[in-house]
């Protein structure tokens, strides 16, 4: 019961992302095929508010709803982020789906993404088996 209020956060999310038609398969095509910049805006648009909610975030010091400090740690570059980058885009353009907006898309009805779904799983779960055999 107490993760409730995170399903019904889910659950407005994804009616959102449908209403908007940011899980659209034909708007993710658009912008892969440079034909309309919708998506562009809306990715540009949380890049924008992430930027800003973080530094909200460091400069008061907020802590997470249970009092905890939230803190953020440095990255450390990897050739294999380009690599997975690029194989996360082509799957995308593929598929007309990325993880977040996959469960928006099978709650809508298209069952079909299912196997997009499985794939990512299947697809986390090799890496996560070969990660530590992958070049540094």
């Amino acid at each position: 019961m107490k993760n409730l209020k995170y399903l019904l956060v889910g659950i407005i999310f994804g009616i959102i992302f449908i209403k908007a038609e940011i899980v659209s398969w034909f708007r993710i095509q658009e912008m892969f095929r440079l034909e309309s910049y919708f998506m562009y805006g809306v990715i540009g648009t949380a890049v924008l508010v992430a930027m800003i909610s973080i530094w909200l975030i460091k400069k008061f010091n907020v802590k997470t709803i249970s009092g905890e400090t939230i803190t953020f740690e440095d990255k450390k570059f990897s050739k294999g982020q380009i690599y997975g980058g690029l194989i996360f885009g082509i799957g995308w353009a593929i598929t007309g789906a990325c993880p977040g907006p996959l469960f928006a898309q099978i709650g809508s009805g298209f069952l079909v993404v299912g196997i997009t779904l499985l794939s990512a799983v299947l697809g986390t779960w090799i890496y996560g088996y070969i990660q530590n055999k992958l070049p540094h």
